[in-house]
């Protein structure tokens, strides 16, 4: 076939679908037939329909194996990696926003830019009449504003990169709990449209959840997945949070101090400052990043609104998120076996599916885990799903490591405390702070008493005393010698083995019984102790 007819074939499928393909290197059989097999080291995998022109194929190469090759248009490849390396480098660019909210402009301009303090105090007036915010002047306003626009001009220019990907599934889910849309701004603020963003505090994700905030709306996490990191799932969380938050203040502006610094530190700064109930009259009551907050959120929507006019620019993006689509996965499956079966990169599909921390995607009852896919590539993949997940199972099965057990964190224990317990061994046990344990039960000492019932919600996985008791007594028992052991199961670590046993640590179980690395054989009798001694 003619080259020119082929591009000419490909560009109007481009235009069709208004996407760009994305390594279209679909591996397809030899044969006249509409429907072909994907091949793979000479056993058929799945099914694909080629382009046919003219009752030929087109755009087929052979390889070296014999298989045959869709060709794929370089410069959208080209263009769809830039795409991709954009939005993964916003990674760098969350601690900048984070400087900025906590220090603000504090440092001299690196950009000139005409802005004249009553065009400013203009443009803000138009804003405020079409936002539930109360966007008014003030010279801390201003500032942070032409600091945005100056200093940080190149992160703003990148976030409106990278929101055309994210701003309309955010205006989708604010809708639905009817909620401004300029809430969208938010994220920038939060986590500059990062997924993966993580303060030093520990919160997490586009929306930056702390864990048992994400926890009490929903937001699952476990040895495989964290959901504070998937955008739709937490910009659910987020939209129901805000809309709690709003009930309880009947203010936008207070709302939003509130979902940075935690409702009770709006309410003390509102007694502090004599009983005003304007953002404006308790800033200087609230702390230093949340006093930070809302500014940069306004100076955000400013700049989004005019960046026309201050000549702000940006990449245009052919792959907004509405483009991609998702499968219920109905059995485990690894980043590394998509990518070869419907080829796609696992940098690409780590983007698209950022809850799983392990790139790989676990089956547990009662839970349904989805697996994000250009649109392009659903088709492949849901058409045949028995031969990926054969596939997949023959792979399994020829590991020779078990992959980590599935260990979910759970929402809310009721801990005893016993004897020999403080806050801080607690907090360490569970992974979570001591202000925290005392905020959840209303302690306003670090005194505890035994028998005394604490509420946590724990950010390590936790294993309750009866389950522990069981499962002890069913892989440990006495030596000749009087010394306790552990017959190693199937499954078993030194990690989990350490957990089973208080007061006994990994090294312990290393020194004790002469072990160099992780590895554990089942049958394995471990001593518990220092029977040398």
């Amino acid at each position: 076939m003619n080259p020119k007819n082929l591009i000419a074939v490909c560009t109007a499928i481009l235009s069709a679908t208004s996407f760009v393909c994305a390594q279209q290197t679909d591996v397809v059989g030899n044969t006249s037939q509409d429907s072909t097999t994907l091949q793979s080291n000479n056993k058929v995998l799945a099914n694909v329909a080629p382009i046919k022109i003219d009752g030929q194929l087109v755009a087929l190469s052979k390889t070296e194996s014999g298989t045959y090759q869709l060709q794929d248009l370089e410069e959208a490849r080209k263009y769809d990696s830039l795409w991709l390396k954009e939005l993964h480098s916003n990674a760098d660019l969350f601690s900048d926003m984070l400087l900025e909210i906590q220090n603000g402009s504090d440092q001299d301009s690196i950009f000139e830019i005409d802005l004249p303090t009553d065009t400013l105090k203009a443009r803000l007036a138009k804003m405020d009449e079409k936002t539930p915010f109360k966007v008014t002047y003030n010279a801390s306003l201003e500032s942070v504003i032409k600091s945005f626009l100056t200093r940080r001009r190149d992160l703003m220019q990148r976030m409106m990169t990278a929101s055309q990907f994210y701003f309309p599934l955010f205006e989708q889910e604010l809708d639905n709990q009817n909620i401004p849309l300029e809430i969208k701004y938010l994220a920038i603020v939060e986590s500059a449209l990062n997924p993966k963003a993580q303060s030093r505090v520990g919160a997490k994700g586009l929306w930056q959840f702390m864990y048992a905030t994400g926890k009490m709306y929903g937001l699952d996490v476990s040895s495989y997945v964290d959901e504070r990191h998937d955008p739709i799932m937490a910009t659910k969380a987020a939209s129901k949070y805000l809309s709690k938050l709003y009930e309880i203040f009947g203010d936008w502006d207070l709302a939003l101090a509130a979902y940075n610094s935690g409702p009770g530190n709006v309410n003390k700064a509102i007694r502090r400052s004599g009983g005003y109930e304007n953002y404006w009259n308790i800033r200087p009551f609230l702390p230093r990043e949340t006093a930070g907050y809302l500014p940069a959120f306004l100076a955000t929507m400013y700049i989004f609104e005019y960046a026309e006019e201050h000549g702000l620019q940006y990449k245009k993006a052919d792959r907004p998120y509405f483009d991609t689509d998702t499968i219920h996965v109905k059995n485990l499956i690894t980043f590394d076996q998509i990518s070869k079966l419907v080829n796609i990169s696992t940098e690409e599909l780590e983007m698209l599916n950022p809850a799983y921390k392990l790139n790989i995607i676990p089956k547990v009852e009662g839970k349904n885990y989805v697996l994000r896919l250009p649109t392009t590539k659903i088709g492949q993949f849901v058409s045949n799903e028995e031969e990926i997940y054969a596939f997949v199972k023959k792979e399994m099965d020829s590991l020779e490591k078990p992959l980590p057990s599935m260990i979910t964190a759970q929402d809310q224990i009721r801990y005893r405390v016993k004897s020999g317990d403080y806050l801080g061994k607690i907090a360490e046990q569970f992974g979570v702070g001591v202000s925290q344990i005392k905020s959840w039960n209303g302690l306003r000492s670090n005194d505890l008493r035994v028998g005394q019932r604490l509420t946590i919600f724990p950010r390590k996985p936790y294993v309750a005393a009866s389950s522990t008791k069981n499962s002890t007594s069913k892989t440990s028992s006495t030596a000749s010698n009087g010394s306790k052991v552990h017959t190693v199961q199937s499954g078993d670590s030194l990690w989990t083995i350490s957990k089973k046993y208080p007061g006994i640590s990994i090294e312990n179980l290393r020194e004790w019984n002469g072990i160099s690395g992780n590895n554990l054989k089942p049958g394995t009798k471990l001593k518990l102790c220092d029977c040398s001694s």
